[in-house]
């Protein structure tokens, strides 16, 4: 939904325009969705009201076997070797919970030499203790690198670091915070 909503938005479309058949006319914008949730994908895929511009995929993006052919792919039907805007939305807390901080600088990194613009909204410290809790509770054990993160704290912040100091990255804009409390980050290579 927030794909479609905002390919609508990007292309100054109302929610009743748009079909099935082809994007809106004379427009050039396609859009990639990735996630690791191959149920995501295939409900997205089913709804899309805009199958020609808004290609839905199955992907671990920390699989870099897996990407990078991909990727070069995709963007090879284009004539192009990176995006021209990348939106991360909710996504660093998993890959910092799952791959820890080297897994979360790697992401960061290769987002950076991916795309000329990256939106990012990172969850705040908060979301990972709940999400530990969370696993806790189920009677699972805590996530793999909950314990040894060394990246904590003001997530925002720590994610801007990163991405300016050690990925060459200026951040252009923060657009506040989302009704979560999550600051929405616009940043450029």
């Amino acid at each position: 939904e927030l794909s479609v909503a905002l390919y609508r938005h990007l292309l100054g479309l109302q929610e009743s325009e748009g079909s099935l058949d082809q994007p809106a006319a004379g427009k050039d914008l396609n859009l990639l969705c990735c996630d690791i949730d191959p149920v995501l994908i295939e409900r997205a895929q089913q709804c899309s009201p805009f199958p020609a511009s808004i290609s839905f995929a199955n992907l671990d993006i920390m699989d870099s076997s897996a990407r990078e052919p991909f990727l070069s792919s995709y963007l090879g039907r284009f004539g192009r070797s990176t995006f021209d805007i990348g939106f991360c939305m909710s996504v660093t807390m998993w890959i910092h919970l799952n791959h820890g901080d080297n897994g979360l600088m790697e992401f960061l990194s290769f987002l950076s030499s991916l795309c000329k613009y990256l939106l990012i909204e990172p969850q705040p410290w908060k979301c990972y203790r709940a999400a530990a809790r969370r696993l806790r509770k189920l009677g699972r054990n805590y996530f793999d690198h909950f314990r040894s993160l060394a990246i904590n704290g003001d997530m925002a912040e720590r994610i801007t670091q990163i991405l300016t100091k050690d990925c060459a990255m200026e951040l252009v804009c923060c657009f506040g915070s989302t009704s979560w409390d999550r600051s929405l980050l616009l940043f450029k290579s």
